[in-house]
């Protein structure tokens, strides 16, 4: 995320309901990789999910003060619950438009694009558990990444094969790969 940091940067992006947030608290347990919490959640829990540009803006940008406050700490490897290209997805979702500052954003060294192949379930913060929702949503944070032209690799299937195929691909980046 930074030129001068050796912290090599994992951003977990994609579908609500896939696992990222579970995996993230998973892997600080079983791995000791520190991860950063979504902002949007805590912004949403707060305000409710009545939400307006002007909200995802204010969200990217206490994103950008969390993930910038755990970097500081300099960890070999730093997991973000998301960042403003999975903002960048809720615009264009909710309002037809993509404002270019949450693609101006710094971007994680890899993006692991989570599939939503697994269960919806529901929490009181989420938005499209209809199918149909579910996959335009899905498509649209991968939009995001190919727009951007930011590396990512697929995790999908069951909650096994996701956490198998995270571990791999952070090892693989933390390795230098």
């Amino acid at each position: 995320m930074t030129p001068e940091s050796s912290t090599r940067t994992v951003c977990f992006h994609g579908a609500e309901s896939t696992g990222k947030s579970v995996l993230c608290e998973r892997l600080l347990v079983t791995r000791g990789w520190p991860y950063v919490p979504e902002y949007g959640r805590l912004y949403c829990e707060e305000h409710g999910i009545d939400l307006t540009m002007a909200d995802l803006l204010v969200i990217a940008q206490g994103q950008a003060r969390m993930n910038r406050h755990a970097l500081e700490a300099a960890p070999p490897v730093l997991l973000l619950d998301t960042d403003q290209l999975m903002t960048a997805a809720w615009a264009q979702m909710l309002f037809a438009e993509v404002p270019e500052q949450l693609l101006a954003y710094p971007k994680a060294d890899l993006y692991l694009l989570f599939e939503p192949d697994v269960p919806w379930r529901e929490d009181g913060t989420r938005f499209f558990g209809e199918d149909g929702a579910r996959a335009r949503f899905a498509a649209l944070a991968e939009e995001m990444l190919v727009r951007t032209g930011v590396p990512y690799k697929r995790i999908s299937g069951s909650w096994e094969e996701r956490v198998a195929l995270a571990e791999q691909a952070i090892e693989e980046l933390a390795a230098g790969g």
